[in-house]
């Protein structure tokens, strides 16, 4: 089975857990993973340049891919044995445990809007469907209620809005993973 595991830029404010799951990862008890960087401050920066120095959401994007680029390496540097993946699609015998840089989506692809409708949430799930996962995780830093579908979590904010399109094309389980509560998320369809 592999896992999609999204780490939310979020657990920067909480080190000690990020550490804990990236060494839980490490060591295997998650299986085969590959894991998605959340841009955290860096993507708060690439916000904060946006409104200051006016470019276009396609730029924002293109920077934004740049911060969760830059948190791989430091994921990596929290836990070395997560192997650096560009294109885990097209590796023919991928390591067990990797972590994706997504720096080779800045020309654009397009399944991918270049807006701040798409975050690390949604290019989890993207990447999660084009491997064929068994199962996406959200990790985030605040709990949710169980019960939660892709269109409500996106209404509360909680995931981006482009979250409900990607995972109606994902065939695989969703949880979101908080501090105190691991949650799957309803993705029912209707008949």
């Amino acid at each position: 089975m592999t896992t999609v595991i999204k780490i939310g830029g979020s657990l920067e404010a909480d080190p000690h857990r990020r550490r804990a799951l990236l060494t839980a990862i490490g060591d295997g008890a998650h299986g085969r993973c590959i894991v998605v960087p959340g841009g955290g401050a860096f993507a708060d920066a690439v916000r904060a340049a946006q409104a200051r120095e006016r470019f276009g959401d396609a730029e924002a994007h293109r920077r934004a891919l740049d911060a969760m680029s830059d948190a791989a390496g430091i994921f990596r540097g929290i836990e070395p044995r997560l192997a650096q993946s560009l294109e885990p699609w097209a590796e023919t015998a991928p390591a067990r445990i990797r972590v994706w840089n997504p720096r080779g989506l800045r020309g654009g692809h397009p399944d991918i809007p270049e807006t701040w409708d798409v975050t690390s949430d949604s290019l989890a799930l993207w990447l999660a469907t084009r491997i064929r996962a068994e199962r996406c995780v959200l990790v985030k830093s605040i709990d949710v209620p169980q019960g939660q579908d892709p269109v409500a979590l996106a209404q509360e904010g909680i995931v981006d809005g482009a979250f409900p399109g990607f995972a109606a094309k994902f065939e695989g389980a969703i949880e979101i993973w908080g501090p105190q509560c691991r949650v799957a998320v309803e993705t029912r369809t209707a008949a």
